[in-house]
């Protein structure tokens, strides 16, 4: 019987495990051009991978991204983006201990939100946030979010141009592993029973 509980327990256990891996990614500087057309980064930095931080001076990889066109709203007040033709890239260099090469190939899913978040004097303050999907350096399916923070004047904005102080994404193991583990967890406590009654009988 306590060998049923040990796997029980387990059977918990792991899935939650799962659920608690994910990979966190921070990136910096870079700008965007924003149109009717859509929005398209250029030149940010990796600056974190999982609690590895870049030196100063020194960038751990890129991040590049864009947007499908505007669906509704105002650039200036903001807005909504499609998804459709979109993309989401991180990038590696492996020079202090993180992936080098793709780190993550995907693009967004649903809409994607513009919102001005901050309006000091002539400093707009926006923030471009959607989920995201698709493989990771391991090749696995993953999902997540994303938000990044542009810094802009009314005269850049109306020209198309941003900059990009920061931005957080995180991804997250997809649900189909989660119950690999915990379907693999139960056929083990039902062979243990199977094994008991057998045994009784």
């Amino acid at each position: 019987m306590r060998r049923v509980l040990v796997l029980a327990l387990l059977a918990l256990v792991l899935p939650i495990a799962a659920w608690a891996s994910g990979i966190d990614l921070v990136n910096k500087g870079g700008t965007i051009s924003i149109s009717n057309a859509g929005i398209t980064s250029k030149g940010s930095q990796l600056a974190q991978f999982n609690g590895i931080v870049a030196p100063a001076g020194h960038s751990l990889g890129s991040v590049s991204y864009s947007t499908g066109a505007l669906l509704s709203g105002n650039i200036m007040t903001g807005a909504t983006f499609s998804s459709v033709g979109s993309s989401f890239v991180v990038t590696g260099k492996g020079n202090f201990g993180q992936p080098k090469g793709v780190i993550f190939n995907g693009a967004f899913t649903g809409n994607v939100s513009w919102t001005l978040v901050s309006h000091n004097g002539q400093t707009l303050t926006f923030q471009l946030s959607g989920n995201i999907s698709g493989t990771d350096f391991n090749g696995r399916l993953v999902h997540g979010t994303t938000t990044q923070t542009i810094v802009t004047v009314g005269a850049q904005l109306a020209k198309g141009i941003g900059h990009v102080t920061g931005g957080n994404t995180h991804l997250v193991v997809p649900e189909p592993g989660t119950l690999g583990l915990l379907g693999t967890g139960l056929v083990g406590i039902a062979g243990m029973v199977r094994r008991k009654l057998v045994a009784r009988t």
